[in-house]
This record gives C-alpha cells, structure tokens and sequence, in this order.
C-alpha cells in the first residue's frame, strides 16, 4: 500500500498501532474541513508515552508526516491525541 492510497486517518492509525503494545485499542476519528484535516487519536493509557514519545518527538513525527501527506490533497492536517 502506498501513500498515495491511504487516507490520513489510514496512516495514522497504522502508525499508531505499529507503535503500541495494545493496538486493539487504538481509535483515530477524522474530520474534514474546507482547508484543514482533523484528526484525534484515541489510545489505552498504558501506550499514550509510546506514541507521545521523549519530549514529544514520536508525535511531532507523526504530525510532520501527516502533514507533507496531506499538502498533495492541498490542505493542513492536524493531528491530536484525545483521552
């Protein structure tokens, strides 16, 4: 599967699941505006610093790569971790 055929919410999620320990838990919901993508990630509390990471790294990652993803669509995305 490419990035071209994955949805942001599909790259999250893959994302996200790849990371944690619990990836039944894992929950990304999307909502589309007329220039931004939101998405919020929903994850168990035992794996929330696996996907933060140090000083928020993993996350800012995440968020980067989101972004460059969805700059081809010619929008912003932003990406949230929700409890």
């Amino acid at each position: 599967m490419t990035l071209t055929d994955m949805s942001m919410r599909e790259l999250v999620l893959y994302i996200a699941t790849s990371l944690v320990d619990n990836p039944g838990t894992v929950e990304v919901s999307q909502a589309d505006a007329e220039k931004a993508i939101i998405l919020e990630l929903r994850v168990s509390d035992a794996d929330r610093g696996k996907v933060i990471g140090k000083e928020g790294r993993i996350i800012k990652s995440i968020r980067t790569l989101v972004n460059a993803a969805a700059t081809k669509c010619d929008k912003r995305a932003v990406v949230e971790i929700v409890e």
